[in-house]
């Protein structure tokens, strides 16, 4: 399935089976929603270009990486492009890929809350400014912060 300019085709392909169909959560874990997806596109982000560096940074099995890449680059989260050198092709991050930065950075500040004991050494996300990132939390359009006590789904027709 390819995102063209961030637009999702008509009907995806026949070969993608949606765990549920009406749900955009379930399309996204469907599409990245395993480990080494997003291990994949969170070195994206970090700067991996080629197979190399993936298999380097992830120590991903290179059959699951290319698995993987090939899965990634069909959705339309990354492309391939021609090195300037011109004898391999590199992975790019598309707009859609660019558009996961916000969940990677989700993932990773639930990581930083949950996932790691006081004290406990780990990476941090710095901005430009080289101060760490501030917690995302959503917002009403009043400022009010949302949580999932105060939000609901409505399917729409």
């Amino acid at each position: 399935m390819q995102l063209n300019g961030g637009v999702m085709p008509d009907a995806p392909p026949a070969r993608v089976v949606w765990t549920d169909p009406n749900c955009p959560v379930a399309r996204t874990a469907d599409l990245v929603g395993d480990r080494w997806s997003l291990l994949v596109i969170r070195d994206a982000m970090d700067g991996a270009r080629t197979f190399t560096d993936f298999v380097q940074r992830t120590g991903i099995a290179r059959n699951i990486l290319t698995d993987r890449l090939r899965k990634l680059t069909a959705h339309g989260l990354l492309t391939q492009v021609d090195a300037p050198s011109g004898t391999r092709k590199l992975y790019q991050l598309t707009d859609a890929g660019k558009d996961f930065f916000a969940v990677i950075v989700a993932l990773r500040q639930w990581g930083e809350r949950h996932a790691f004991a006081d004290g406990e050494d780990r990476s941090v996300l710095l901005g430009a400014d080289d101060t760490r990132v501030p917690q995302l939390v959503p917002r009403a359009t009043d400022g009010t912060v949302l949580t999932s006590e105060n939000t609901h789904v409505r399917r729409t027709a």
